[in-house]
């Protein structure tokens, strides 16, 4: 069974840095693309950011371009993101997943809980 478990998320001030951490266990994140979606009260799950297999490209929104960067560790089977010059819009819940190829699209059924980040003004 795949497990997604995402931490490093909290409650920081606008400008401040957070690293998020997501391990996976029950399937090998190596030869899979993957990304970080994010959830904003009310809204949608929206895309964030994603890395390819061997982590040679990696491809982000425009309002994280320049201040978060996704990378990972195929030897730990984790994937991170390092958010910097946080603003208050961030706050959202910060979810990984793998993706379906080389795409933006999530796999379905691999949710995992999620990590909080909360940026105060």
């Amino acid at each position: 069974q795949v497990q997604l478990v995402e931490s490093g998320g909290g409650l920081v001030q606008a400008g401040g840095s957070l690293r998020l951490s997501c391990a996976a266990s029950g399937r090998t994140i190596s030869g899979y693309d993957m990304g970080w979606f994010r959830q904003a009260p009310g809204n949608e799950r929206e895309f964030v950011a994603s890395i390819n297999w061997s982590g040679g490209r990696t491809y982000y929104i425009d309002s994280v371009k320049g201040r978060f960067t996704i990378s990972r560790d195929n030897a730990k089977n984790t994937v991170y993101l390092q958010m910097n010059s946080l603003k208050p819009e961030d706050t959202a819940v910060y979810y990984c997943n793998y993706l379906v190829g080389s795409t933006t699209t999530p796999r379905s059924g691999y949710w995992g809980q999620g990590t909080q980040v909360t940026v105060s003004s």
